[in-house]
């Protein structure tokens, strides 16, 4: 199959299938006699079995581990596992830091409960003196030394 018919199957542009060539992750194809990039339903399968990584969140490092991994079908799975632990570890402190934001934000909503005219909002009014304090839970203030 030619790259518009592999990318149309998995979902993807067809940028997205010569990304993957380049970096690596997806093994270059062989060539008609007139120059088109011939895929093979293994290129198909490993496509798609990025395209489900990808879904996943996990970055092309971690997918390039895996793909090693899996090239060694006879070799203990501990590394996958590994990778996985790691993965769902960076995924609960995603979740904890959106959880933060998300009480900030909702503190920072109540500050505004009725509508008034924008002079009045308080939310505006939190946001300015928050960004003109010291210290904030969003940021940090850059100190210099003179």
């Amino acid at each position: 199959m030619r790259i518009g018919e592999l990318a149309k199957q998995t979902g993807c542009d067809v940028e997205t299938v010569r990304y993957y060539e380049k970096a690596g992750l997806l093994p270059e194809p062989s060539r008609s006699d007139s120059g088109y990039r011939q895929y093979m339903a293994s290129h198909l399968e490993r496509l798609q079995f990025i395209r489900h990584c990808r879904s996943l969140q996990m970055g092309l490092p971690d997918i390039r581990v895996l793909l090693e991994l899996q090239a060694q079908p006879t070799s203990g799975c501990q590394g996958v596992n590994d990778l996985l632990d790691h993965h769902i570890e960076l995924v609960r402190i995603q979740m904890q830091k959106l959880q933060s934001l998300e009480k900030q934000l909702m503190t920072l909503r109540h500050q505004c409960e009725q509508p008034h005219l924008v002079q009045q909002c308080g939310i505006l009014q939190n946001l300015s003196d928050v960004a003109s304090a010291t210290d904030s839970g969003c940021h940090k203030r850059q100190h210099t030394t003179a």
